[in-house]
């Protein structure tokens, strides 16, 4: 594809959602607003993300596949000369993927919306927010200035937060506020961070401080500004223990803001590590690996039993006219906040994999982000639709003393839920495998000066995690997809309760991609590592040109 091409591809993936956001606040015209104009607003939303995700594709059509390590549709423009400041945009085989994740993700939450109004505040603002957040997230994954890349990663911060304050369930302002104040205190350490590297290495261009491989920093500047930039990016990821601000963000968003949150935003973080600790600041990288490699271990124990605990029936719990109470009703056994927790165990694998500092850790760390994305985002779409159609999503109402049997009520929606749960578990031939696998792989044998034994106890550690992520989501299936039967159609009797509704055909096309793909990633893993190996080759060799 020709070079001039592809540059504004790229520039329209990120500039498109932001005059997307500024359209949706102006009045729809007379003759586009439908049924009215919330309705002309939301299918704006629809069609914006759906030209920003066209634009994706074919830029990842258009990529030289045959040179995934060389930075692709470079947009180098002057903007602060007096601090060296560019516009700089450009993709490698790292950052393409999460770029066409990213617009998808957000295309099918557009979709999804549509046919769901969000309850709260006039969807003009909903959808705004939405394109916003996009906007922000493909310009961290786009931008090749550090201080752009900080702009960015904070520009997600304000929609989210909205998202969640004005939209959300139970507790959303406690949830939006804690989310804003753990991202916004780890964002300014950060900061110090990404000007450190900058000032001392005379420059705020990524590709260039990645080809010097930190050859003008000195042993002491590297330590201070990585430990700084880690500590900012560990809080976005989430890393133990800097994730409690996690499952109450999630438990309280609207069902599109779990989406996002899970499947775009988390990945930000990790992405950081990869793209600016690793190159940058290689020796710093190689002091903290083994501290970065036990906290993920303790992130995929710790999220593990946490999941165990909220999938098990809660001792409260007692049968009154056929449905379960529970003294606690939602603090505990919630859906959602289980989801969030596995969410601290599966980006463990990913900084596991990063903390390897090995061409197969990092790979199987950027493919256990995607496989994350594609999974996580599937289940919290089926968990909110759970939701909208039983009122709960709280496990022990639900399952009641013998299970909320889903395979009988909604038997598409029970089996596209027992699907998300066998491939969040790593079953082999879907996605989320493969990742867990390299990153474990990786641990067997890290880079030279890491201490191998203590590899191979994390290995062992987070092998153990994955058992303990069969138990719990095997325990999910169990008690929501299981049970008695429903009554029976025209008779008013049976063992169980009335069916619910099942998959409608909105949900089945916003949905849909997310299973095809994660299927397609296990049944053919090199079509992504083919993307990601050589570039991170190269990050880790020194730079990419």
């Amino acid at each position: 594809m020709n070079h001039t091409v592809q540059q504004l591809l790229l520039a329209a993936v990120v500039v498109l959602p932001l005059l997307g956001s500024a359209a949706a606040l102006l009045p729809a015209p007379p003759g586009l607003r439908g049924r009215g104009p919330d309705q002309a607003v939301l299918r704006h939303g629809v069609t914006v993300t759906a030209v920003v995700l066209a634009a994706a594709i074919a830029l990842a059509a258009g990529f030289d596949h045959d040179h995934p390590a060389r930075m692709q549709a470079q947009t180098d423009i002057g903007w602060i000369p007096a601090l060296d400041i560019r516009v700089h945009l450009g993709v490698d085989g790292v950052s393409l993927p999460l770029l066409v994740l990213t617009a998808l993700l957000t295309f099918l939450c557009a979709l999804y919306t549509y046919f769901n109004r969000p309850s709260g505040p006039s969807p003009k603002a909903f959808v705004a927010l939405l394109l916003l957040l996009e906007s922000g997230t493909l310009a961290s994954f786009a931008v090749l200035d550090l201080m752009l890349f900080f702009l960015a990663f904070e520009m997600v911060l304000i929609p989210m937060y909205f998202l969640i304050n004005r939209w959300g369930g139970a507790e959303r302002e406690r949830a939006a506020w804690r989310f804003i104040l753990y991202t916004l205190l780890g964002s300014v350490v950060m900061l110090l961070g990404l000007l450190l590297v900058g000032l001392e290495g005379g420059t705020f261009d990524m590709v260039a401080l990645a080809a010097d491989k930190g050859s003008g920093l000195s042993h002491t500047t590297q330590l201070i500004a990585a430990l700084a930039i880690i500590v900012g990016l560990a809080v976005k990821a989430p890393m133990w223990p800097l994730h409690s601000w996690l499952p109450d963000a999630h438990t309280a968003a609207p069902t599109v803001g779990s989406v996002l949150l899970a499947g775009v935003l988390l990945k930000m973080g990790t992405y950081g590590l990869v793209r600016i600790v690793l190159p940058m600041t290689p020796e710093a990288a190689h002091t903290y690996a083994p501290y970065l490699a036990a906290f993920a271990v303790v992130g995929i124990i710790y999220g593990s039993l946490a999941c165990l605990a909220l999938a098990l029936p809660s001792p409260t719990t007692t049968l009154n006219g056929g449905s379960a109470l529970s003294e606690s009703t939602g603090a505990k056994g919630d859906l959602k906040r289980l989801i969030a927790y596995s969410s601290v165990g599966h980006m463990g694998f990913v900084l596991l994999g990063i903390a390897t500092l090995t061409p197969t850790g990092v790979n199987g760390a950027l493919f256990a982000n995607i496989a994350h994305g594609l999974i996580t985002g599937l289940l919290f779409f089926l968990v909110g639709a759970l939701k909208d159609r039983s009122g709960t999503t709280d496990l022990d109402q639900l399952a009641g003393t013998s299970g909320a049997a889903l395979y009988g009520r909604a038997p598409r929606l029970g089996g596209l839920l027992a699907f998300g749960a066998v491939a969040s578990l790593g079953l082999p031939g879907l996605a989320g495998f493969w990742g867990e696998m390299l990153a474990m792989f990786g641990a067997f044998d890290p880079a030279d000066g890491l201490s191998r034994p203590a590899f191979l106890t994390y290995m062992a550690l987070a092998g153990f995690g994955t058992l303990l992520t069969a138990a719990y989501m095997l325990v999910v299936v169990r008690r929501v997809c299981m049970g008695d039967q429903p009554i029976e159609p025209g008779t008013g009797t049976g063992a169980g309760r009335p069916a619910l509704a099942d998959v409608h055909g909105h949900e089945f096309a916003a949905w849909s991609p997310l299973v095809a793909l994660t299927v397609l990633a296990g049944l053919w893993p090199a079509a992504l590592l083919g993307l990601t190996d050589p570039a991170v080759q190269q990050l880790l060799a020194g730079g990419n040109r």
